[in-house]
């Protein structure tokens, strides 16, 4: 903790700015609405090293996981040189507050892909829950006490999953709910399964199987659940394993399932068994875009199916040839943007899925979701250079901004400011 609170003597001097905007939580991985869509106004368009940041925090090591903000504290996750599964609490203007080794036992992913600290925290503004990728879930007070700790592979059986789990869990009405679509095998023998756990307590609400006929690696899912809410339809979207699934909150049982991610009868495509899914749908009132990954279709399906609706083609609105292989869709005013891992920007129309516009922006990996606020798309690439694109149905190219630190995490955006998670670093963009 003594070496961590040193560093706060490296921030720069401008964390002295405060922001006079009106803050909007982003309280977990997408945003105020798990949509990836901010409300927020006069947000920076260009920055640098030198340019229009706030202020920088030197963290103890490298981590995919976006931070998320409530009020004046921001928690992210983090490991340490010596392993450690950190939560961290942060205030706005820079300063830390408080550290929690959640677990050890760090495990990296495929070289600079990620590591146990891969997973999102979730806040309501009272308590944040931290899931690590090896299976601890821990929820704390704001002010850093701990209230719960398990690991849920003691309830849910050991992961064994390539990569690492990094799906994050979506909170709502005080109850967490988890994709743990992982195991090898025999599907009727095999581990995945979706949960309800009480965010207060720690225990279980509820737990259902999550079948599939995957194989491979396809039985293995990095993507996480996502909330569809439309008046008083509320569903819990669990995605991987070839399929698409909708849970009814209340007791998990299934509602509706959609196949056709990954053909078995596509003599052009046939099926593919390194077809794991990472990117999560993308939702808006009667409309659900689901990505699949590599060369694979995106689809989109209305939300009021029930059974199996793969071949049920008034719940299917259009299929369209690309997908993003890791970043997830956003829908926002009548259109889709599909950031693709090479950097293209597609856009689509939300109804008929016709193609606007495809575009080449940064030529490099693409891991962070891309967001949205202020008529602007911001794209992210893993050597952390940010491409903020015009939303709309023109391409403009706003700017290209490169703080010069790798980087997997999406942007975050609340009062005023961006803050971007670098594998070293936690900056605060703001105008000034």
């Amino acid at each position: 903790m003594l070496n961590f609170l040193r560093h706060c003597l490296l921030i720069t001097a401008p964390c002295l700015i405060t922001s006079t905007a009106i803050a909007e939580n982003w309280p977990s991985w997408r945003g105020p609405a798990g949509t990836g869509v901010s409300s927020e106004k006069n947000l920076p368009t260009e920055w640098s090293p030198e340019k229009n940041v706030a202020w920088k925090l030197p963290l103890p090591g490298p981590a995919g996981a976006t931070p998320v903000v409530w009020g004046d504290r921001i928690f992210l996750t983090s490991v340490n040189e010596a392993g450690e599964l950190l939560l961290i609490a942060v205030d706005t203007s820079g300063k830390p507050l408080w550290q929690q080794v959640v677990a050890s036992g760090n495990q990296n992913a495929r070289g600079d892909e990620g590591n146990s600290a891969s997973p999102s925290p979730v806040t309501d503004g009272k308590h944040v829950w931290a899931f690590m990728g090896e299976g601890t879930l821990a929820c704390y007070t704001v002010d850093g006490a701990e209230v719960w700790k398990k690991n849920v592979q003691d309830s849910y059986g050991k992961f064994s999953i390539q990569f690492g789990m990094s799906s994050t869990p979506v909170l709502e009405d005080g109850v967490l709910y988890l994709q743990l679509i992982h195991g090898e095998g025999d599907p009727k023998t095999r581990e995945a399964v979706v949960a309800a756990i009480d965010g207060a307590s720690g225990k279980q609400v509820w737990k259902v199987d999550r079948p599939s006929d995957a194989e491979a690696e396809n039985e293995h899912s990095y993507a996480s659940p996502v909330l569809y809410r439309d008046g008083k339809t509320r569903l819990l979207l669990s995605h991987g394993a070839d399929v698409i699934v909708a849970h009814d909150l209340k007791d998990g049982h299934e509602v509706w399932r959609c196949g056709g991610l990954n053909r078995r009868d596509d003599t052009v495509l046939p099926y593919d068994p390194t077809l794991r899914f990472v990117a999560s749908p993308a939702v808006s009132p009667g409309l659900i875009i689901v990505p699949s990954a590599k060369q694979h279709p995106v689809i989109a399906i209305r939300p009021d199916g029930a059974g199996d609706i793969t071949s049920v083609a008034s719940k299917h609105v259009w299929t369209w040839k690309r997908t993003p292989d890791v970043p997830s869709p956003i829908i926002l005013d009548g259109l889709v943007y599909l950031c693709m891992e090479n950097g293209n920007l597609t856009v689509l129309e939300a109804e008929s899925g016709a193609e606007v516009y495809s575009q080449a922006t940064h030529r490099q990996r693409h891991r962070a979701s891309p967001v949205y606020a202020d008529g602007k798309l911001y794209l992210t690439a893993r050597d952390g250079r940010v491409t903020v694109v015009q939303s709309g149905r023109e391409f403009k190219l706003l700017a290209t901004n490169d703080l010069g630190e790798d980087q997997s995490a999406s942007p975050v955006i609340s009062g005023g400011t961006i803050y971007l998670r670098t594998f070293k670093t936690l900056w605060a963009i703001r105008n000034k």
